[in-house]
């Protein structure tokens, strides 16, 4: 089946990938009691309740009636905080089945093959640096994770805290492959294994997943302050317009991404699941992979791994082939890496699992369990594949703080600058895919 045909099969089905907490599953709605405000000469209001303070960008995030914003001689402008409902479609993810006490897993990593991890590892595995995972939770359970708990931040509100409990699916995997310990020779490789990785919860993960902007600004504030060199958002809300409200929102999320930036933290964010050229969307913008500073990444994946690795065949399409539901866009995409891709019709059992799925990225997930109440009763660590940009951007993540770790006078701008150096766009591909190009994580160091 042509790449054209697996794309119009899978939009026309519904099939999103379930990579990205966004795209086309969110769903967004004003909050009547919570708002952004931009504050004059900078200063947190001391006639309101505030629930994050962003002074260092000007801004701040109060809880309250719009009555008594407008009444605030402290606020110059202000919008209402958007609560942001997402789904994370199980169309494209899958359960590992196997037993992780007796198996290397690292086998079904085509991502980490493709990277060859392995010898950038000889270099560095991410020693000194810090990785903030900003997302639905990382499960610090996990055997496979080493979760600097004490740094850690829950931004929901939900009571759950961050690490354990409170763990989301979505996050754990992409902590998994950004920082997945190499230790011993059972479970996954992370491609920096030993940075130090935090969790900044910003969605709740168990009865839904739901969080705000407000808190994604806040726990961008908070990777800074705690000293993260790399911040990995697979998150985002794509179309939103320019104009208006959309140019608030932008202008919030330019300042704190510009600041980000300025004190050193790199932001590394997913493209987006649409399949849309963000280069010729008119008054339309993805955020925040759009947003200033922010290092956009495109999705990429092989056809055909699981014969390739269980019969030795060749594949259909090689691992930097670009994935058919990621955006793209020629001043969009900053890199293109490994988010997987998939051939819907490949739908025969491989080892008990549908052969398409060993086209998705294989790493950490958890299982967050609810009671009959649906109050959260746990979660159980386990290993799976899904694909989408939000797989992507942690594979960009994990090798930045190689970069770093190898280079610890560089900035982010530095870091960013070696990683598009040694990028390049794959022979016979379209460079709206790639922006420099596939990431190259050995040349890189």
């Amino acid at each position: 089946m042509s790449r054209h045909g697996r794309r119009t099969f899978l939009k026309v089905s519904g099939g999103v990938l379930g990579g990205l907490l966004a795209g086309s599953t969110v769903t967004a709605a004003e909050r009547t009691d919570r708002f952004i405000v931009k504050t004059r000469g900078n200063e947190t209001p001391t006639d309101l309740e505030v629930v994050f303070d962003l002074s260092e960008i000007g801004y701040a995030v109060v809880h309250g009636s719009e009555s008594d914003v407008k009444r605030s001689e402290a606020v110059k402008s202000f919008a209402p905080d958007v609560e942001l409902d997402m789904s994370d479609p199980a169309v494209r993810t899958r359960a590992y089945e196997g037993d992780a006490d007796d198996d290397d897993l690292y086998p079904y990593q085509w991502d980490k093959q493709a990277l060859d991890v392995p010898t950038a590892h000889e270099t560095t595995k991410g020693e000194g640096t810090r990785i903030a995972i900003i997302d639905s939770g990382v499960d610090a359970s996990h055997p496979d994770l080493a979760v600097n708990e004490e740094l850690s931040r829950d931004f929901t509100g939900d009571g759950l805290g961050a690490g354990v409990p409170g763990g989301g699916d979505h996050g754990t995997h992409v902590a998994g492959i950004a920082a997945a310990q190499t230790a011993g020779t059972t479970g996954v490789a992370g491609t920096a294994p030993a940075t130090d990785l935090v969790d900044y919860r910003v969605f709740s993960d168990f009865g839904g997943t739901n969080g705000s902007f407000a808190t994604i600004v806040a726990a961008v504030l908070r990777a800074v302050e705690d000293g993260c060199d790399v911040a990995n958002l697979s998150l985002g809300a794509y179309p939103i317009p320019r104009q208006e409200l959309g140019s608030f929102y932008g202008g919030v999320l330019n300042k704190a991404m510009t600041y980000a930036n300025k004190e050193g933290t790199l932001l590394v964010v997913a493209a987006g699941n649409d399949s849309a050229d963000l280069q010729h969307d008119k008054n339309l913008i993805s955020l925040p992979n759009e947003g200033a500073q922010a290092l956009s990444v495109a999705a990429t994946g092989p056809i055909g791994f699981a014969d390739a690795l269980f019969d030795g065949e060749g594949l259909e399409s090689p691992p930097e082939s670009p994935a058919f539901y990621t955006n793209y866009g020629t001043n969009a995409i900053d890199l293109g890496a490994p988010g997987g891709d998939a051939d819907a019709s490949l739908t025969d059992p491989v080892d008990g699992v549908p052969a398409y799925a060993y086209d998705l990225v294989f790493n950490t997930v958890t299982t967050v369990l609810t009671d009959e109440d649906g109050n959260y009763a746990g979660s159980v660590p386990g290993y799976g594949w899904k694909a989408g940009t939000s797989m992507a951007a942690p594979n960009v993540a994990g090798a930045a703080a190689l970069v770093k770790s190898a280079n610890p006078e560089y900035d982010a701008n530095q870091v960013e600058s070696a990683l598009r150096r040694a990028a390049a766009v794959p022979d016979g591909y379209d460079k709206t895919y790639y922006g420099a190009g596939f990431l190259n994580v050995v040349d890189a160091l």
